[in-house]
């Protein structure tokens, strides 16, 4: 048991050394564990709030008594703690910190302006260059769908530079009107130059002054009696009517904002976040921030704004349905304006995300519920000790013996935990052709790496009696305690709903036909195969065009080197004509007549 008044001695202890800049504090316990990491404008003033024990919610009394000391890091402005924050949290992990489990990247488009002739794209990542990105996306359904109607309008390249170097006729995007083929000269360099600014001036919200300039284009083009550029600038401009089309009129005049919602329904803490740009709408997304218990909306709101913002860069404005404490704070770490509206199209969008947070909420309530129902039915029929908190489920692939890997899922009640999913390239050639000997590799291979944090407590396995015997066989070292193995192999005529499931010491059984149990546990072990087949796929993708120029006779490790430097790819040499190929210092037509026959049989 914690004593809180020495817990709160020793606070106060450390409020009197306490500098009063800038910077971030943490709280730590007798074993040196980090209970709790914070920032402020004021470390000491900061501090001396959490000594006013009547006004903390109880989680935050409990880490009053088990501080045994604090550390101080005084920086030079609120920017600079809001990020020594995120490194420290996500160092520690601390305890009485709400924490957003937030790894995700959201797609931009890009334009890359040092090229000539720049390229529109897809990107994900840092962005550290002069390139021009718009974004971000919620989606690669929503950017790709940009993307579409863009190339119909700006007729922009979308080809990688090794590529587009290497045309010598247009490609399809040029033939369907998607592209102004700039590689071949149908299109000059200042022509495209226009072209890129007006599909900048676009992202950027200025779409009808381009609208109208196109429509005086295809009236212009009609007079000459030029139908065919008339019908493309026609298209070109419905593809644009069709993004005015989706414009929200509440989103019309918000060039860049982030709106963000807030709920809580039970002890459950929903974010929805809209993305503005421009004008519309570029998707959302969803956050349950974990260790909220006894928190404020306000409190899981700033956790919230500081994890998120220390990966993803803010709108211009960020519209907030609940107000944080320190406004100003945050409009000064974030560069950028937060504001909480009490009325008008900006409160409308602020109401609109906060209901979005709350069916999100209640959407997850429902899953959970239903998860752990089916989990409390499977801890019932197969006799576990405990309702299972994580499932590991594991398949083979290979095709006869080639590309061989293992693959591990993991289930929670949360649903699929993918972050924790697991492949294992098969090291033992001989076990290639041996599912059992696959197996028990995988297996081994895992137990190695086991923790008390990542131990499993049921592991499902694709197969009969005979791979569960070989499976405790090859586990009889490893300490099996509390953890269920369970073989699940097909029913009759491979009839799915039909499996007969196999435990140690059990008579085999079937579960109730179209049952809830048995249908998510075809869901679990169809996920595994899902993953399984997918890595060795691109494992066997990888591999024939890593080693396709290996097998071409004739062409040794420096000339490969010289195609890959040249074509970047063994997918782009596989693509190039015989031209193309000679281009390359010592190869021959004859060579690259070898080349493309060997690609092209």
């Amino acid at each position: 048991m914690f004593d809180i008044q020495k817990g709160l001695e020793n606070l106060r202890k450390h409020i009197k050394v306490a500098p009063e800049k800038p910077g971030v504090y943490r709280m730590i316990d007798a074993g040196g564990t980090v209970l709790y990491v914070g920032k402020a404008k004021n470390i000491k003033k900061r501090i001396v709030a959490y000594s006013h024990l009547n006004k903390l919610p109880r989680r935050l009394q409990q880490m009053v008594a088990q501080i045994e000391r604090m550390e101080f890091i005084v920086v030079e402005n609120e920017a600079r703690a809001l990020l020594v924050e995120n490194e420290l949290i996500k160092r520690y992990s601390p305890r009485y910190n709400i924490l957003l489990k937030d790894d995700k990247t959201f797609p931009h488009l890009m334009i890359n302006m040092e090229a000539e002739f720049p390229r529109l794209s897809k990107y994900r990542g840092t962005r550290k260059d002069k390139n021009k990105y718009f974004g971000p996306f919620a989606s690669v359904a929503a950017v790709n769908e940009a993307l579409d109607i863009l190339q119909k309008v700006f007729l922009l390249r979308s080809c990688r530079d090794n590529v587009f170097k290497n045309r010598q006729r247009p490609c399809l995007m040029y033939q369907i009107k998607r592209c102004s083929a700039p590689c071949v000269g149908k299109i000059s360099a200042a022509d495209y130059k226009e072209l890129v600014k007006k599909a900048i001036d676009f992202l950027e919200g200025k779409n009808t002054e381009i609208q109208k300039e196109l429509s005086e284009q295809m009236e212009e083009a009609s007079r000459r009696q030029d139908f065919e550029t008339a019908l493309v600038l026609r298209d070109r401009i419905r593809a644009l009517s069709t993004i005015q089309a989706r414009q929200n009129v509440e989103y019309s005049k918000l060039m860049s904002a982030d709106v963000i919602g807030i709920a809580e329904e039970k002890g459950l803490f929903g974010i929805e976040i809209f993305f503005i740009r421009s004008g519309q709408n570029c998707g959302n997304a969803v956050y349950f921030p974990s260790q909220t218990e006894g928190a404020g909306s306000k409190e899981v709101l700033e956790a919230f704004l500081g994890e998120f913002y220390n990966n993803h860069e803010p709108g211009k404005e960020i519209i907030v349905g609940e107000e944080p404490e320190n406004t100003d704070f945050w409009q000064q770490a974030l560069k950028t304006k937060v504001i909480c509206p009490k009325s008008g199209n900006k409160y409308k969008l602020a109401q609109f995300a906060e209901q979005n947070a709350r069916d999100a909420i209640r959407r997850k309530m429902a899953l959970e519920a239903s998860v752990k129902t089916n989990l409390e039915a499977f801890r019932e029929r197969f006799g576990l000790a405990h309702m299972p908190k994580r499932i590991e489920v594991y398949d083979n692939s290979h095709n006869q013996g080639s590309y061989a890997i293992g693959a591990m899922i993991v289930a929670t009640p949360d649903g699929f935990d993918k972050k924790n999913y697991r492949t294992f390239n098969i090291k033992y050639t001989d076990n290639t052709h041996d599912d059992f000997a696959m197996m028990r590799e995988v297996l081994r291979r895992r137990f190695d790496k086991m923790t008390p944090e990542n131990k499993p407590d049921v592991i499902l396995l694709d197969g009969g009696r005979g791979q569960l015997n070989a499976v405790y066989e090859a586990l009889k070292d490893y300490d099996l305690t509390d953890i269920a193995i369970i073989g699940i192999s097909k029913g009759p005529d491979r009839n799915a709903g039909k499996e007969f499931y196999h435990m140690k010491d059990k008579e085999s059984f079937e579960l109730e036909y179209r049952s809830p149990l048995a249908f998510y546990l075809q869901n679990l072990r169809d996920e595994a195969h899902r993953f399984a087949i997918g890595t060795h796929r691109k494992k066997r993708a990888k591999s024939m065009y890593k080693s396709s120029l290996d097998e071409i006779e004739g062409i040794g490790s420096r000339r490969k080197a010289d195609l890959l430097r040249h074509f970047g790819s063994a997918r782009d040499v596989a693509e190039a004509d015989v031209a193309d190929l000679q281009k390359v210092e010592g190869i021959s037509k004859k060579t690259a007549e070898k080349i493309y026959n060997y690609f092209h049989n």
